[in-house]
């Protein structure tokens, strides 16, 4: 009798181990989501400098033109500059490693996620000589999820003028929250102000501190919501056009 109800125990234990693999997996912040993925075809294979993410220019050559439009993780702009690990499924031509790209744009296909650079796209490939067979297939199976690669880094606005404009764009950011609200902080007297998202990843004043300068960041989700203040600061004597790392990484 004892023996068999060990037996009973041990089988429930089983199951119940089991059962927590799973609820754990499905919740896992390393899993990839399938869908399917496309690209749009330019001169110069890389982004487009007229993105609904605000990049400009920019968003032709950022990430070395490894960028990606995107449809529902467009998300009414709150999904631009975040970064993506895509990988193909086809085992005739795609690698395991696949690629990582920076949402720039928005757009929509045949029932895509995400519509990449050409230059994206072939990154995919296994290798070289299989890049012209993946770009002939047009739309392929794919699987992804967001993916930390790089320090958070903002790009000012070639606009920007001190006193009476301030505006950059974020990108590379990384993890399942979204940056909802941005604020600008003086550094010497830490009086901060919200900053207005005019588009996509576009954040703008037309009032900006003097001085050294703090970006702080909310990131969000449905469930919590967390201020992230940046280990580096935007210089003093910032120039427009000018590119600066945060420092940051966010899992």
């Amino acid at each position: 009798m004892a023996a068999t109800s060990l037996t009973s125990l041990s089988f429930v234990f089983a199951i119940l181990l089991i059962m927590h693999a799973k609820a754990k997996a499905s919740t896992c912040d390393d899993c990839f989501t399938q869908s399917r993925a496309s690209y749009y075809p330019n001169s110069d294979e890389k982004g487009t400098d007229s993105g609904r993410c605000g990049y400009g220019s920019f968003g032709a050559t950022i990430n070395d033109g490894l960028v990606s439009a995107v449809s529902d993780l467009y998300r009414d702009g709150v999904g631009c500059g975040a970064c993506y690990e895509v990988r193909c499924s086809n085992s005739a031509y795609c690698s395991d490693k696949g690629v990582t790209v920076v949402v720039t744009d928005h757009g929509s296909g045949d029932r895509t996620d995400f519509i990449m650079s050409s230059r994206a796209f072939r990154r995919m490939a296994q290798t070289t000589d299989t890049e012209s067979s993946l770009l002939s297939l047009g739309v392929v199976d794919i699987e992804y999820r967001r993916y930390p690669n790089k320090n958070i880094t903002i790009k000012i606005d070639e606009n920007s003028n001190y006193p009476h404009y301030f505006a950059f764009v974020i990108y590379y950011q990384q993890g399942k929250k979204d940056i909802t609200a941005v604020q600008l902080c003086e550094t010497q007297n830490f009086v901060c102000k919200v900053l207005d998202r005019s588009q996509g990843s576009v954040w703008t004043t037309n009032s900006p501190p003097s001085g050294a300068l703090q970006i702080r960041m909310l990131f969000s989700d449905d469930e919590d919501e967390s201020w992230v203040v940046p280990v580096n600061n935007i210089p003093e004597e910032w120039k427009a056009g000018e590119t600066y790392d945060t420092g940051v990484q966010v899992n």
